[in-house]
């Protein structure tokens, strides 16, 4: 480690060297300004702006320095605009806030007016500065004149640099066949380019097909959902590829190389004409995941009613031929030889079952993806305390809502153990808001889906007793609020404090909710014939696969992390990679609709203009210094470091590498270096706070 250090420091003095023979030569000398921001009151009320700016004056290159409110605001772009068109400065220092939120707001102002945007450095003495030391205004100061000292250093040897553009492809990827997805393929495909949408489903729809209405409208679902899944089903841009896993992705922005693989179905989609004989006479009955296993389905079988592709499949796992060999007198063998037909073989008029299909791999090109692999809810078996899956009549708020479907195994009756239930409890935050589950964060929906819920239990059954224990009810969005007072009206009662433990009453099917009410101090228990449980959910176990996939990162809470919470919601830190829906985040319907076409508006942006610009602060190997370790390979965690063979040296794909400089810390020869973060860039600001 001491080795390389020497070695780095021999390589920055080198540099700084290669910098004054430029100077030399007649290369211009840096001519800095420096704007220092009050940002309102952000900065000015901890920092001594004024100080901070006579102080820039007197530092090295430094040939005027301003000040300004908001230093991003029109007038404060202004200046900068103004000075670079007199010809005043060739070097631009904004101190503000993070770069993350203004720096390509800056670099533009630069790019606009004639510089180099690569020439703008911003000194952050907000979130390093100010906030953190808002009691101690002198030291703040000094420390915010100690940053832009640093930053001015920088800046001095910065060098200009070119952006690049790559071709895009006029095709998009969208993964996830939910309702972020669907409105997400059909606004690209509307705007007249190629959609490939793949599903890992037999069907499109996601969990908003299992959904009886939604809140708070109490709107059916299938009235909205169905028609909108048809029109992919029909969209003549888009390539539906359900019942499909994605194998691989690679390649950049503009040109991902995507392979996937479609199970069979053992039906031909162009054939079945989805009249259901054949599972009419299918000997073999498995839990049906439509209806959250609360009723049986054949193993040949259409998800639901209003699926999309409207077509049968097998079960593979389920299926008695292709698990058993046999069904009936038939064998696997004579039955793919065509001397036999299983009892769904015969029944179908249309000869459509082929139990001689195989996977199928296909292979295409996009110029960008979005990820909407929605999410899964939170196993209630976590909280062993509510006995779920031992007791019949505690059920999940999903299988609540197949009971109270018209298209449910009930036909939309409440009916538990066989009769209808006279007191019904609803719990919520199961699974959510709770370290011990794993799961500490708020799930959004599960408050407003329970007030549904409540509410079919109080159309239904408008003498059964309706409780809610809550932790908090939040009611945040357009109307919510006004339907909690409806159904408080309803008759449905609300007790703050969630249950310690769920136990069956001795002799009796029906159970008792022992509880905490926290607003009177007191415990109780609560007679309940039927107990759901609110639970919360969690990112889908198909998001791991895409991650790894796709390089893509993840929060604390395991969603897909977005490149900004505020500014850039649906943008990945991977340029072309899009998220939507629940994979980046708790919401509901009206939320995950507009993320898709959001998520969707960014994709176009790519693919309405062609060509994508890379971003040139990018990781370089020199040829000269590399000796081929192939330790660099190893540590890129996009992938971007290719290996060549015949000269035994490294490159980097420049469309692909994000300048993180996981190599240069890795590389021994010192041979790795990233543009725009040069060791000369690091050492001049380390040179500062030391000297």
């Amino acid at each position: 480690m001491r080795e390389k250090r020497l070695l780095l420091r021999m390589r920055a003095v080198e540099e700084a060297e290669k910098a004054e023979e430029l100077e030399e030569r007649g290369v211009e000398k840096p001519r800095i300004g420096v704007y220092v921001c009050h940002c309102g009151i952000n900065i000015a009320l901890t920092v001594d702006v004024e100080a901070v700016r006579d102080y820039a004056k007197t530092l090295p290159n430094v040939v005027l320095a301003r000040n300004y409110i908001y230093m991003c605001s029109d007038p404060g772009q202004g200046l900068i605009a103004e000075d670079l068109k007199a010809g005043r400065i060739n070097r631009v220092i904004v101190a503000a806030c993070s770069p993350r939120m203004h720096e390509l707001t800056f670099r533009k102002v630069c790019a606009d007016n004639g510089l180099n945007p690569f020439y703008f450095e911003q000194a952050n003495i907000r979130e390093h500065c100010s906030w953190p030391h808002v009691d101690y205004k002198e030291e703040a100061t000094e420390k915010a004149k100690e940053i832009v000292r640093a930053a001015v250093a920088r800046a001095s040897l910065l060098e200009a640099l070119e952006q690049k553009e790559v071709n895009v492809e006029p095709a998009a990827l969208v993964i996830g066949g939910g309702v972020a997805g669907i409105q997400a393929a059909l606004d690209i495909a509307d705007a007249g380019f190629r959609v490939y949408l793949v599903e890992k489903k037999p069907s499109i729809g996601g969990h908003a097909a299992q959904l009886s209405k939604t809140f708070p409208v109490m709107k059916s679902v299938s009235s909205f959902l169905a028609p909108r899944m048809i029109e992919v089903g029909a969209h003549p841009n888009i390539v539906l590829l359900t019942h499909t896993d994605i194998e691989d992705v690679s390649g950049f922005i503009g040109n991902y190389e995507v392979k996937v693989r479609k199970k069979a179905r053992f039906v031909d989609e162009n054939k079945c004409t989805g009249c259901g004989e054949c599972a009419k006479v299918c000997p073999v009955e498995v839990p049906d995941e439509y209806n959250e296993g609360l009723s049986k389905r054949k193993a040949i079988y259409m998800p639901f009613s209003f699926a999309v592709p409207p077509v049968f499949l097998v079960d593979a796992e389920n299926c008695s031929l292709l698990k058993n060999g046999k069904c009936g007198d038939a064998t696997l063998e004579d039955v793919r030889a065509g001397k036999a037909k299983t009892p769904c073989m015969a029944a179908c008029k249309e000869d459509a079952i082929d139990f001689s299909q195989k996977d199928k791999e296909a292979q295409f090109k996009v110029g960008t993806i979005i990820v909407a692999t929605g999410y899964d809810i939170i196993d209630p078996r976590l909280l062993p305390e509510y006995h779920y899956g031992e007791y019949p009549n505690v059920i999940t708020g999903l299988e609540f809502e197949r009971l109270a479907s018209p298209t449910g195994p009930t036909g939309g009756k409440i009916i538990v153990n066989g009769r209808e239930p006279k007191d019904v409890v609803f719990i919520s935050c199961v699974g959510s808001r709770n370290k011990q589950t794993g799961y500490p964060y708020c799930s959004r929906i599960c408050c407003m889906y329970l007030m549904k819920q409540a509410h079919f239990v109080k159309e239904k059954l408008p003498d059964a007793n309706v409780t809610v224990l809550y932790q908090d009810v939040r009611a945040f969005g357009k109307g919510f609020e006004e339907f909690w007072d409806e159904v408080l009206k309803e008759g449905v009662v609300y007790r703050r404090g969630l249950p310690g433990e769920i136990y069956q009453k001795p002799g009796s099917d029906r159970l008792v909710v022992r509880a905490e009410d926290t607003m009177l101090g007191e415990t109780y228990e609560l007679e309940a014939d039927l107990v759901v449980l609110g639970v919360g959910i969690r990112p889908s176990d198909t998001a791991e696969e895409v991650i790894s996939m796709l390089k893509l990162s993840k929060s604390a809470d395991g969603f897909l992390l977005e490149a900004h919470p505020k500014l850039r919601p649906v943008d990945t830190a991977i340029d072309g990679i899009f998220v939507a829906g629940c994979c980046q985040g708790p919401k509901d319907i009206t939320d995950t609709v507009a993320q898709g076409r959001a998520a969707a508006s960014a994709a176009l942006a790519y693919l309405v203009k062609g060509v994508a610009e890379i971003e040139p602060a990018t990781s370089e190997v020199s040829e000269d210094m590399c000796v081929g370790c192939r330790c660099c390979e190893k540590v890129c965690p996009f992938g971007a470091i290719e290996f060549d063979e015949e000269r035994h040296i490294t490159r980097v794909n420049e469309a692909i590498c994000k300048g993180c400089g996981c190599c240069v810390g890795m590389c021994p020869s010192g041979a790795a270096s990233v543009r725009h973060f040069r060791d000369k860039h690091i050492y001049a600001q380390i040179e500062t706070f030391t000297s």
